[in-house]
């Protein structure tokens, strides 16, 4: 059985622009491109770092998730996803040990992944996403 990877680590940001700058322009870090996710209304940006990657989350609706935990917390980390071999096995294996997921649904993501997101009371503190290996 292979392990869980980080995949990436989500950031919520106010302002794409601004914090593509600093992380272009600071740290080197070069953007992938830009996208728009219409389901999750967001613009996502994504910046290879290593093995992993950084995205940066923009909400493009007041009523996104991201727009709400702006709002709440500011800008800042927003969710770390993982990368497991068997996305069915680790929900099962989730539910079965009581925790709590965002949906109770596997998601499709806009680039055809399969995606779930742990809440936070159930990761100790952290919204965590899993991601299907593919």
């Amino acid at each position: 059985m292979s392990t869980a990877r980080i995949d990436h680590i989500g950031i919520a940001v106010q302002s794409l622009e601004e914090a593509l700058a600093f992380y272009r322009d600071a740290l080197g870090l070069q953007p992938q491109g830009v996208v728009t996710v219409p389901a999750e209304k967001v613009r996502v940006a994504v910046l290879p770092a290593g093995e992993a990657r950084l995205e940066l989350l923009e909400a493009t609706s007041d009523d996104s998730p991201i727009a709400r935990f702006l709002a709440r917390r500011g800008e800042g980390l927003h969710h770390i996803a993982m990368k497991v071999p068997d996305l069915d096995a680790a929900v099962e294996r989730l539910k079965a040990s009581g925790s709590r997921l965002v949906t109770e649904q596997v998601q499709q993501g806009a680039e055809g992944y399969r995606y779930v997101f742990v809440h936070p009371k159930s990761a100790r503190g952290v919204l965590l996403e899993l991601i299907e290996e593919s």
